[in-house]
């Protein structure tokens, strides 16, 4: 029979053994109660934190352990998208973004604290429609409305966007040249600014969001006339798309994407791939997402990455057109 002292010591041992193999161990010592993050560019109540925050109690869920929103404003995205490239890549650490981090500030910043390179893609998450709207000044209740006043005084054909080398700022570029109008760009900080500066006529037109502009379209303080993409967007099945009102070449949309640091591996982004996909199913999600002017569009990380490819074709050349470079 074995000496209970020396059995008990043996076990004190053993016991202090695996302790300090645990504390050295990162992989071990990572709790798998610890939250995953969710990086999102801009501060909190903006469009991309509201969509962030609505997945992050469906996405534990699925993934098994809690999510949070981690807020890092500020540069257009751009410092959020510089913390993901140095976040750990074990898959606890992802980025919601606007096609903007991967599509246009590439062509328009000649430093960049990240690569493209850098953000390995999750999935698409929702894309969302540009819109063109009028304030009162200009008595447009159409596109062809907004074109012929503007004719009249080429002086007047002005646009205000929520940010200055944003794709917004591109396709009302876009716009002036399908529309054969010399449209100048008046950039604003965000758009809820922009939208104030159009309700008090203080801008003649807009290029937005859906989501940004929808309140003061219903409330008539703006006037949105048109959309882009391919067909109407259901919150307005009475506005018409830009080709419908005779202006085709502008069916590009804006879109959501999840990122995750480029050496993650691709079993953690298979993961994270399949608990969003699981969440966009959700009744309650879409209808949620829908109600804000996105259209939940998941995918694989081939087809996000495909989608920043043919966003870079299209904006390159309005970019080089414009001479719109930043540092």
């Amino acid at each position: 029979m074995p000496d209970p002292t020396s059995l008990s010591c043996l076990r004190r041992y053993l016991a202090i053994a695996l302790a300090a193999a645990y504390a050295a161990s990162p992989a071990l010592a990572q709790s798998t109660d610890a939250p995953a993050r969710i990086v999102v560019g801009f501060p909190a109540g903006g469009s991309a934190d509201a969509v962030a925050r609505l997945l992050t109690e469906k996405l534990a869920v699925q993934l098994g352990r809690p999510v949070i929103v981690d807020n890092r404003p500020g540069a257009g995205g751009r410092i959020a998208a510089a913390a993901l490239k140095s976040a750990p890549s074990d898959g606890s650490v992802v980025m919601l973004a606007p096609e903007a981090l991967t599509v246009t500030n590439p062509l328009v910043f000649r430093k960049l604290a990240y690569a493209v390179s850098d953000l390995a893609p999750i999935s698409m998450v929702a894309e969302f429609p540009y819109v063109l709207a009028a304030s009162s000044a200009s008595g447009a209740k159409t596109l062809p409305d907004f074109v012929r006043w503007a004719r009249q005084s080429p002086e007047r054909a002005s646009f205000g966007s929520p940010a200055a080398g944003s794709p917004l700022h591109f396709f009302g570029l876009l716009v002036g040249q399908v529309t054969l109008l010399p449209m100048v760009h008046v950039p604003f900080q965000g758009g809820a600014p922009l939208v104030t500066a159009m309700a008090g006529g203080h801008v003649p037109a807009g290029i937005n969001t859906l989501g940004d502009m929808l309140e003061m379209h219903r409330s008539g303080k703006v006037q949105v006339l048109a959309v882009s993409g391919r067909e109407r967007a259901p919150l307005l099945p009475d506005v018409p798309t830009f080709a419908e009102s005779g202006y085709p070449g502008t069916q590009v949309k804006g879109w959501y994407g999840l990122y995750a640091p480029a050496a993650t591996s691709p079993a953690a982004i298979a993961q994270w791939n399949t608990a969003l996909r699981k969440v966009l199913a959700e009744r309650e999600v879409y209808a949620r997402l829908m109600a804000i002017g996105l259209q939940p569009k998941p995918g694989s990380p081939v087809e996000l990455r495909t989608a920043q490819e043919a966003g870079a074709a299209v904006w390159a050349p309005i970019v080089k057109a414009s001479g719109f470079y930043l540092d």
